[in-house]
């Protein structure tokens, strides 16, 4: 399997490790965060518990050589890009609607809970027929280079990362307008979409409310 990517318009792209979890932890604290539709809203720090909860299961996916990670050419210690993926099988969303049911009260079950409600919904496996698939759980790329390419490079790599090891669909959920912009511009399919405006409480207020452009959810495939 290819580990790393080259070099392209000043950056190298290569398989990540988990020597490089500290480096990639610190770099989304600086850049995801504050960025994603729904943390960012939240109106909480989403950091350090998201961190605690998934520390895990992160170090998990970057051990199944699944993860990319992306550096500036001129200087190999600033990461530009990461992403996070890796196998998912049908049961794992059973498993992490009990673990979102099970949180405290909050915006931050508030989030997780939508999110795997919404990939109960599309129920991929279903879709494609499939026992497992290749889940793109987060992207990420510093805000310096954005509008660059280099989103739809880390995709494109991780699906050769993908076919590499055997996976016949790649998936990804998306809560940013522009990534799923980006993800649908290079042949994924939106499988299923909610509207934020539709989540709400029982006394129909409107549970999650990320600014325009960021109106919808959307769960996305590919068959790699």
């Amino acid at each position: 399997m290819c580990t790393n990517f080259g070099l392209k318009d000043g950056v190298f792209i290569r398989i990540m490790k988990v020597e490089d979890y500290d480096k990639v932890k610190n770099f989304m604290g600086d850049n995801f965060y504050n960025g994603e539709p729904l943390c960012a809203s939240s109106g909480v720090d989403c950091q350090t518990p998201f961190e605690q909860l998934f520390k895990d299961y992160h170090i998990w996916l970057i051990e199944q050589e699944t993860c990319l990670i992306a550096f500036d050419a001129n200087d190999e210690e600033r990461i530009v890009g990461v992403v996070l993926a890796g196998p998912s099988v049908e049961s794992h969303l059973e498993e992490e609607r009990v673990r979102a049911e099970e949180m405290a009260q909050g915006p931050l079950r508030d989030i997780y809970t939508f999110l795997t409600d919404i990939e109960c919904k599309a129920n991929l496996f279903k879709h494609y027929g499939i026992s497992e698939l290749l889940y793109s759980q987060i992207t990420n790329v510093d805000a310096a280079w954005r509008g660059k390419g280099l989103g739809t490079r880390l995709a494109a790599a991780l699906i050769e990362v993908g076919r590499s090891k055997g996976y016949s669909v790649m998936s990804a959920t998306c809560t940013s307008f522009y990534s799923a912009s980006q993800k649908m511009a290079m042949g994924m399919e939106c499988i299923y979409a909610e509207a934020y405006a539709d989540h709400k409480d029982p006394n129909g207020e409107v549970i999650l409310k990320p600014p325009a452009p960021h109106t919808h959810i959307r769960v996305l495939g590919i068959k790699i």
